[in-house]
């Protein structure tokens, strides 16, 4: 255990370093920051962030419109051109066409899953863990530079207040056999790592970043005007540097963020547009808090990359919010996108904007897509069912191609026509983003790892 103690009642401030086990088979802290410094590393030095449409979107009604096929199976609602010739998307994703040429959508992808769960996120191709925990086993719970938790999942509790609070369907925090030391860091949920990183705060201020952000900076006087601290060997005092730099408490705090940047990826807006009462999911709220927290969960996930994070799961809102079968508990498919649709849109593009901005387009992977897409046909009520065939899939930045479009679908849009790929080829071209999987090959303790990483990246959608 390390902990992090603020008060003044404690007897001597130079034991406020108490190093155990922090989730790495016994290396402390300090040992931790030596070791990194004096040996190789296998990472590339790029981040992820998947960003998980739960509930399954529809390949329809995003990036694979099928406009001229028959009423039964054609896209709800119009279509829009985008920045490549001859390729159009579905009209909620306007802002994304115009920027199409930034990034490669997949047509001929699978998840193979037909269920509501975190597949492919979580499950039997990720031998039952967080791709986030496998990330962390290999390069450790925290980054030594500056302490920030290596493997997080934002909600949309943890960037808005006034929202129901989203959990997802399935247990995000699932480790299998690396451990639960490498459980993801839940920003306002405690977790382990919050318990190793913590300070003498009440839990219920802890989830408070402001009061995070104080703590730290409480910590960080005593700590600078402490002389004995030169008697610390230099992996010592890298460690206490760490923890009173106030990186993770900082990256959590929106308010540090360009006002105008800010502004950019807030979809609140789009939270008042349109009546979603009609069903049981709008009603408990999961439309609105949707609409107002996945920019600024994404905003979050970018500064937790650049403060040392490198996998980040931002959860879209709720369970099913993708969901559209048109029944008494989802909306149909022209509601369900402008509820949801439109927010997203708005919310990725900012993103992909604020990278190409400040510089950062080959250091972070955007990833989305759901555990499956929707069915060909569209259902009595004008909703689409669960489909494990087919669904859409984005790539953006972290060495993905630019403006492509991989494979194509059948004409009913049911499955692929060509270059079909899968979860395994999705896990590995993570795998081979984060990683150099040549070195990892040569490391026996790394076999689980690099048995994810053996299938083909998905063809084409890397080094563009």
């Amino acid at each position: 255990m390390l902990a992090v103690h603020t008060s003044a009642a404690q007897p001597n401030r130079r034991r406020f370093l108490t190093v155990g086990g922090l989730a790495l088979g016994g290396l402390s802290l300090s040992s931790l920051c030596a070791a990194r410094a004096a040996s190789p590393t296998l990472e590339t030095g790029r981040s992820v962030i998947f960003l998980f449409q739960q509930g399954g979107p529809s390949q329809f009604e995003t990036f694979d419109p099928k406009p001229d096929e028959p009423v039964e199976i054609r896209t709800v609602g119009g279509v829009v051109k985008t920045a490549l010739p001859g390729v159009v998307f579905g009209e909620t994703m306007e802002q994304l066409a115009a920027r199409a040429d930034k990034f490669t959508v997949v047509r001929s992808f699978a998840t193979g899953n037909g269920g509501h769960n975190i597949q492919p996120l979580v499950g039997p191709d990720t031998q039952n863990a967080n791709i986030g925990s496998l990330y962390s086993s290999v390069v450790g719970a925290t980054h030594p530079a500056t302490a920030t938790p290596t493997n997080a999942v934002v909600f949309p509790q943890a960037v808005c207040k006034d929202v129901a609070k989203g959990q997802g369907r399935g247990d995000f925090a699932q480790t299998g056999a690396v451990g639960a030391a490498y459980a993801p860091f839940i920003p306002g949920e405690g977790g382990q790592l919050q318990k190793d990183l913590r300070l003498n705060l009440a839990p219920d201020r802890f989830k408070d970043r402001r009061a995070l952000l104080a703590g730290f900076d409480d910590l960080r006087e005593d700590v600078e005007g402490d002389s004995q601290l030169r008697d610390f060997d230099r992996g010592q005092r890298q460690a206490c540097e760490v923890l009173v730099s106030g990186a993770v408490a900082s990256a959590l705090d929106l308010s540090r963020e360009d006002p105008k940047v800010l502004a950019k990826y807030d979809t609140a807006k789009y939270a008042a547009k349109h009546n979603w009462d009609k069903s049981a999911r709008g009603k408990r709220g999961y439309y609105t808090g949707h609409a107002k927290s996945v920019g600024k969960a994404l905003l979050l996930a970018r500064r937790l990359c650049e403060a040392g994070c490198g996998f980040v799961t931002v959860h879209t809102g709720y369970e099913g919010v993708w969901d559209m079968h048109a029944d008494g508990n989802n909306l149909n498919v022209r509601d369900g996108m402008e509820a949801v649709g439109r927010a997203f849109d708005h919310a990725v593009a900012a993103f992909i904007d604020d990278l190409e901005a400040r510089g950062l387009s080959d250091k972070i992977l955007l990833v989305a897509t759901g555990e499956m897409g929707r069915t060909p046909r569209l259902n009595k009520n004008s909703g689409r069912d669960h489909w494990a065939k087919l669904a859409p899939l984005l790539l953006y930045g972290g060495g993905a191609a630019r403006g492509k479009v991989i494979g194509r679908s059948t004409r009913d849009g049911g499955e692929a026509a060509s270059d079909a790929v899968g979860a395994p080829n999705l896990i590995s071209t993570l795998l081979h983003t984060t990683f150099d999987m040549g070195q990892a090959r040569l490391k026996p303790a790394l076999s689980a790892i690099s048995r994810l990483g053996e299938p083909n990246p998905i063809p084409g959608a890397l080094g563009g």
